[in-house]
Parts: C-alpha cells; structure tokens; sequence
C-alpha cells in the first residue's frame, strides 16, 4: 500500500481509549477492529480478519511457549505460597530486625527470594514489613515507596526467572518478525538491560532516599490497622495467612532449581551448536530452556511438597489458581499480536522510515522515552504500554540506524515508570490497598522520586544518543 499512513490508524484509535477507559484491552480491542476494517472494508470482511490475526498469533509455536511459561511459573509461585515458603524466609529474618534501617535493609535484601513478580513481592512481603512499624521509626508510605522501588524497576532487569522475562523478549520477537529482522530476541533483551536508565536510576534514587536522606512523610495508614496482630495476616492475602508453616526451604529449593536449571539447560542447548561457553549461550533456543527447566522444577517442587505431607489436591488447586492470574496477560499478548499484524499489513515499517528521518537522532530516543512515560501513566500498565510501544520503537530504530538496545531499553523503561508513578497501576492500588493507605496520597507521595528519575534518564538517553 503506497499511502502507508493509515498504518498509524490503529495506534491512533488504541491509545486514547485506553487512556480514556484507564484500561489497556478496549484500546487494543478497538485499535485491532480499527486495523482489520482497513484491511478488509467489507461489514464482514473486517470480523474475518480480526479473528484471523488473533488466531494466527495464538497458535504460534513460540507464542504458546510463552503461554505455558507464563501459566506454568505463576502456578509454581502460588505453590510455593501456599507451602508458606515466603513467610519462612522473612520471618526469619524480621525477628532480628530492631532499627528503621534494619528494616529497609531487609526489604532490600528479601527481593532475593520475591523477585518472581511484582505481585508476589507485594503480597508476601508487604504484610510483613507492615507488622514491623510498631518497632521501628518509619511511615507507611515509605515502606511501601521502598517495596515499590525493589520490585517492578528491579524485576526488568532480571533476565531469568520472572514472570516478566518470557514476556518482553515475545514482544521483541514479535517487532523483529515485523521487520523481518533476524536476530536473536533474548539476546537483544540482554543487551537492552543497560539501557533501562529509568529502573537503574529509581532503584538508586530509592537507595538514596531510603538510607542517606531523612523522609518528611508522617502519613501512616489507620494506626488500628497497622500493628501486625495475628488476625490482619491473612486479610491482605490468603496465601500469607497465619496457619501457614514458616519454611523458607519451600522457597529457596524451587527457585534455586528454576535458576539453575535454566542457566543449565540452556547452556547444554546451546553447547550441542558451538563450541565455548560463552558462545553456547548465544546460540541457545532461551525459550525452551525456560520451559524445560521450569517443568521439572515443577515436577521436582510437587514431589518435595508431598513428602512434607501437603495435600495434591490442595497443591493443584493453588496451582490452578495462579496460573489463572496470567489469563488477563495472555489475553492481553493477543490483541498485542493481532494489533502488531494490522498495521504491519497496513504498511507501518515504511510510514516509520519515511517520517522519522525529519527528527534528529539524538532526540528520537528521548521523545520515545517521554512519550512512553505519558502514555504509561494515564493507562497506568508497564505491559500495555510495551505491547504498543516496542512495534513503534523497533521500527524506529531499524529506520534511523539507532542502536537496538538502546531503543529496546527505551521502551521497558517508559513503561515502568508509569507502572511505579501511576495511581491507576496495579502496583499502586495493590501496595496501597494491603498497607491501608489513601491511593492518591501514596501515588502523590512517590511521584516526585519517579519525576527526578525519569529527568536525569531524558538527559542520560539525550547524552548516549549523542554519543553512540
């Protein structure tokens, strides 16, 4: 299609609908049935092909890889939930906790074994920390500003073992098909993690503010409902409850294995291609190695619970149950696939190369990073705005002779700033809900830390741009 400009149609209906509706699927929804119409104008013809998009990305042979691993790794934490694996670990170590900063040293130190998923973190850890406030001089707000800033910016960075990995390195599949670029996605992924200036500067923003500086907050939750009685364990989350065994084991063993023998996997995957051990890496399927690893940890975990005399039923059930979670994820992946297929058929690799040449390179890379910011805090979903971002960035980069990384890590770093800074993240509204605090002060309270990172990353992306 020569006027390749109707290729942004669909981008155009998606984001202010999912900006207007505070949520991401109407956007994507719309922008997909958007994009079908102008494939195929027929009242029909455009139902057709939607249908045909979303199964074409569906029954991708690497697209239900990373359905199982998503499905698979949330079932296998919600087992390990349940085994009170996680109260164990924190338990443990809170008891020796005296000091403010013992405190936020062990919120620090217990992303260790919560790296998982922001939401994990936040539902393990969070009512926790929250029973030590009785004992040391902190405010609600800054412990959770301090869970906040050691989950989602940390958990980009982890290319191993998280719910998000399997996920951003299918969006940069996705964008690379799209360009018909060959080239590894996971490798990319790695490559793109120095570029990730937003995360790196608010986890070190956090420390700063955490440890050398003394926080004006006094805003503190009902004082009825902080304290840590028995009785409020379980009302933030079932999985934490009091009944549950302290045995950070059931923790340490499933972890240890999944990282393990991913790292192990893949290396003999890759081994079987090339000789180094460095090399072997390269050339490994990362994916099948994840999902290998994955299910005999799996396996092994179930077996390890059961000679702890934990009920299968009561196992499978949690298992069902968090995989569950990730059905919204998956949906999501979906329409991202579909919509990504739209407007590459509508000719949006060549509008990008034909229109982007006019801005200089050195401000591409900044624009992107403010324009994903804003977009992720009105939709307030880091993995809605990659989805929408990562074809545009891509394109980009293979248009302008951008470096890659740098676009990629552009893209993960916009989307999380909206989900710390945003009060319509689920981050926000979940670390607030479990801590008792007002969602808008708490989102007003952080916003500031999240606004001086995100000015110091436009300068370190204009600076890099420059010089790369």
């Amino acid at each position: 299609m020569h006027n390749n400009w109707v290729s942004i149609i669909p981008f155009l209906v998606a984001i202010p609908i999912a900006m207007k509706t505070k949520q991401v699927l109407p956007g994507l929804f719309a922008g997909l049935l958007a994009g079908s119409f102008l494939i195929a104008p027929a009242p029909l013809g455009g139902l057709y092909k939607m249908i045909d998009l979303l199964v074409k990305g569906i029954i991708d042979p690497g697209n239900i890889k990373i359905f199982l691993f998503l499905y698979g790794f949330t079932g296998l934490i919600s087992m390990i939930k349940i085994a009170g694996g996680v109260r164990g670990f924190v338990e443990a170590a809170s008891s020796r906790i005296q000091t403010k900063k013992q405190a936020l040293f062990l919120t620090y130190v217990s992303t260790i074994g919560t790296f998982a998923a922001p939401s994990f973190r936040f539902v393990t850890i969070a009512p926790i920390m929250r029973s030590l406030l009785k004992k040391v001089n902190m405010s609600t707000q800054e412990l959770g500003f301090v869970i906040e800033t050691t989950a989602t910016p940390i958990i980009v960075l982890i290319p191993i073992a998280t719910a998000f990995v399997g996920y951003m390195t299918s969006l940069i599949d996705m964008a690379l098909v799209t360009e018909k670029i060959k080239t590894d996605p996971y490798q990319l992924f790695l490559q793109s993690i120095p570029f990730n200036f937003f995360s790196l500067v608010l986890i070190l923003v956090g420390i700063y503010l955490s440890f050398f500086h003394r926080s004006k907050s006094t805003e503190n939750s009902d004082p009825e409902e902080i304290g840590g009685e028995e009785e409020d364990w379980h009302t933030c989350d079932p999985s934490v409850g009091k009944d549950l065994p302290e045995k950070p084991w059931n923790l340490f063993l499933p972890l240890l294995l999944v990282i393990g023998l991913t790292f192990l996997i893949t290396w003999w995957d890759g081994h079987q291609k090339t000789k180094g051990f460095f090399a072997a890496f390269v050339k490994a399927d990362v994916m099948n190695a994840m999902l290998t690893a994955l299910l005999v940890s799996l396996i092994i975990t179930f077996l390890f619970y059961r000679f702890q005399k934990l009920k299968t039923g009561e196992m499978l059930n949690s298992f069902i149950a968090g995989g569950n979670e990730l059905m919204s994820v998956i949906v999501l992946l979906s329409f991202v696939w579909g919509l990504s297929s739209a407007s590459e058929e509508l000719g949006f690799s060549a509008f990008v190369t034909g229109y982007t040449q006019w801005i200089p390179p050195s401000l591409l890379v900044p624009i992107l990073f403010l324009f994903g910011a804003a977009v992720s805090y009105f939709i307030g979903s880091a993995w809605g705005t990659w989805g929408i971002l990562m074809p545009l960035g891509v394109s980009v980069a293979h248009a302008s002779g951008i470096l890659m990384p740098l676009v990629i890590g552009t893209v993960f770093a916009s989307g999380t700033f909206g989900a710390f800074a945003s009060p319509l993240s689920d981050d926000t509204n979940t670390i607030a809900r479990i801590l008792n605090l007002s969602v808008m002060k708490y989102a007003r309270y952080k916003l500031k830390p999240a606004l001086i990172a995100a000015g110091i990353t436009v300068v370190l992306y204009g600076a890099v741009s420059f010089f790369l």
